[in-house]
């Protein structure tokens, strides 16, 4: 009996925290169908923009490792197969799912996923802890 929804845990790296302006470095997944890891997937992504020092400094990306890597444009079809029908889980899932429909927004297209913010469960599931970060 299945029960339990599709699960794709997802985790992105950008180069800032606003996803007006910043983009997308990197796209790690990992799909759960039927409880059985299904996919594992990951992309460095050209970002189009430079990344700063300090992202750099954070993340470990840098301009020369996504000069050659492909544009969001390029993976976007192959990423949308990954998500759809699933439930995008990630940790403060609100930032990795602002930054992903706004970069579907650019392509003229709307990304609409149910979500699962592991943040907000943590918090839920063990209130008297202090931290709640990965």
């Amino acid at each position: 009996m299945h029960w339990l929804p599709d699960l794709t845990f997802l985790d992105i790296e950008t180069t800032g925290g606003t996803h007006l302006f910043d983009r997308i470095t990197e796209v790690a997944l990992i799909k759960i169908e039927n409880g059985e890891i299904t996919t594992r997937w990951e992309t460095l992504i050209n970002p189009e923009i430079p990344i700063p020092r300090q992202i750099t400094g954070l993340t470990g990306i840098s301009d020369e490792m996504v000069k050659e890597a492909p544009k969001f444009a390029d993976i976007a079809g192959e990423l949308y197969g990954h998500l759809e029908g699933t439930v995008l889980t990630a940790h403060n899932c609100r930032f990795d799912y602002g930054f992903l429909k706004a970069e579907f927004k650019r392509l003229g297209g709307t990304l609409r996923l149910r979500t699962l913010c592991t943040v907000k469960l943590s918090r839920r599931l063990y209130p008297k802890v202090q931290g709640h970060s990965l």
